[in-house]
């Protein structure tokens, strides 16, 4: 390893020249530049902060750090002065609710627009919580905020395909209307669409929909579906080489990941990458063990998977794209349990898991720390939905769970979640998929769930099948 004094400020840092050439833009450059400086062992850098410096090479190493906001404003100017992707990659990863302000500023001061954008999403989707603190952005950052579209809440339920003579009129996916506080419609599945034992899950702002069954016999649907709210078109793609249903759907860096499953009632542990820019899916390294419907989560840009170990345990696994591997985080122990939810808010994994004696009329939980390592008891039960396990979606500092008699919303607080928000119930049987997307500012579908269906079937006889193009 060919190493390299660096002086930022007072300090001097020893660094793998191979790191900064690979990582940095500013030393790539210098390198390739043939100035004498390229040829130095020590390298003086003048008008960046030591400690910015400190926390670009703890990421570039792999850590994860949390930040204070004079670390994060160092953080940013080191970012964008040696054009660390990575880093930037990493702030935009920890924006909370204590630092979305500060990150949208400092990151459009230096020019870093992916963070300022990043950021300026975060507090839209907060805006009712943070407005009054909001007024302090600068005119034109405050303005841009308010013209982007915010998360909304939308559910699709489990259905299988049909005929068209047969169209069943609740083949929809919902959003919630907040102001309303009750469900409508927003588009029509598709025909030849199964969210039964499908992976359902969002990338980029687009719904995907892989595999699922069409009936008892479990045969599998081989086409995929991609729900584009946009242009509120429906799209088919190529489904993975294994059939699979049942399986962990999961949409990360431009890439869906189809995670284990079962096929003719067996469960497997192979795991497929759909890259959305090439159309191709492709076989990565497999689960450590076979596993049907697991739960998964995002956290601070890492992928997360629970397996279950009878009796009780549950083996919380990382999937890491960049290295291909799988590596066991930690292992949470509940007798006569095992998870079947997980959500991620800020660096903690919540596991929503069936009461004792399997009583999955309520649900436990508990919160696992990334950074410090501790496993928490979070106060209360959960109410689960009647036939269909628990379903949450995290939205800045609040969780979404729903069954068919109502919506609840949760303020996420350090030992426990508190009621906020009481809505309309999702009326459906069965399994529920929920998600966010930020749908276009356009008159509102007509039709809500609750109380309305006369208006559900007008719609069935007055509006056009979904639009659908194929990709393949």
């Amino acid at each position: 390893m060919e190493t390299l004094r660096v002086r930022v400020e007072d300090s001097v840092f020893t660094v793998d020249r191979a790191l900064l050439a690979d990582n940095c833009e500013y030393f790539r450059a210098l390198f390739e530049s043939g100035m004498r400086e390229c040829r130095q062992e020590e390298i003086h850098v003048k008008g960046l902060c030591a400690r910015g410096f400190l926390i670009a090479l703890a990421v570039l190493r792999g850590e994860r750090p949390i930040l204070s906001g004079e670390e994060i404003a160092e953080a940013i100017e080191c970012a964008a002065f040696l054009q660390v992707d990575a880093l930037a990659r990493h702030l935009a990863n920890i924006v909370n609710s204590d630092n979305c302000l500060l990150m949208c500023h400092t990151a459009a001061t230096y020019g870093l627009r992916e963070l300022h954008h990043s950021a300026a999403l975060f507090i839209r989707d907060m805006y009712r919580d943070l407005e009054e603190d909001a007024r302090g952005l600068p005119g034109d950052l405050l303005e841009y905020v308010e013209s982007l579209v915010p998360s909304a809440y939308v559910t699709v339920g489990t259905h299988s395909p049909t005929i068209r003579l047969l169209q069943d009129f609740l083949r929809t996916v919902c959003y919630l209307d907040e102001d309303e506080q009750d469900w409508k419609v927003l588009t029509d599945l598709p025909i030849e669409a199964s969210t039964t034992m499908a992976g359902v899950t969002v990338l980029e702002n687009k719904l995907y929909i892989v595999g699922g069954v069409r009936d008892v016999t479990n045969r599998v649907v081989d086409s995929c579906f991609c729900y584009d709210p946009v242009g509120d078109a429906w799209s088919t793609f190529p489904g993975p080489q294994q059939l699979r249903y049942n399986f962990s759907l999961v949409g990360h860096g431009g890439c869906l990941y189809a995670i284990g499953g079962e096929y003719q009632r067996t469960a497997m542990s192979s795991v497929e990458r759909y890259r959305v820019s090439t159309g191709v899916w492709s076989f990565v390294s497999h689960l450590p063990r076979p596993a049907g419907g697991a739960a998964s989560a995002q956290a601070m840009g890492r992928i997360f998977v629970c397996l279950w170990r009878p009796m009780g345990a549950t083996d919380i696994y990382e999937y890491a794209p960049g290295e291909d591997t799988w590596a066991l985080t930690t292992t949470l122990v509940r007798p006569q349990s095992y998870g079947h939810c997980m959500v991620a808010h800020r660096d903690n994994l919540y596991v929503m898991r069936n009461g004792p004696s399997d009583d999955f009329l309520r649900c436990a939980m508990d919160r696992y720390n990334l950074t410090t390592g501790q496993w928490t008891a979070m106060a209360g039960q959960y109410e689960n939905s009647k036939g269909a396990l628990f379903t949450a979606v995290v939205r800045g500092d609040s969780v979404f769970t729903l069954n068919r008699r109502r919506t609840l919303e949760y303020g996420i607080e350090e030992q426990r979640w508190t009621p906020r928000r009481e809505m309309g119930g999702f009326p459906r049987i069965g399994s529920m998929w929920a998600f966010l997307l930020r749908l276009p500012k356009r008159v509102k579908p007509p039709g809500v769930l609750n109380g309305n269906e006369p208006d559900l079937q007008n719609r069935v006889h007055h509006r056009k099948p979904p639009s659908l193009h194929c990709t393949d």
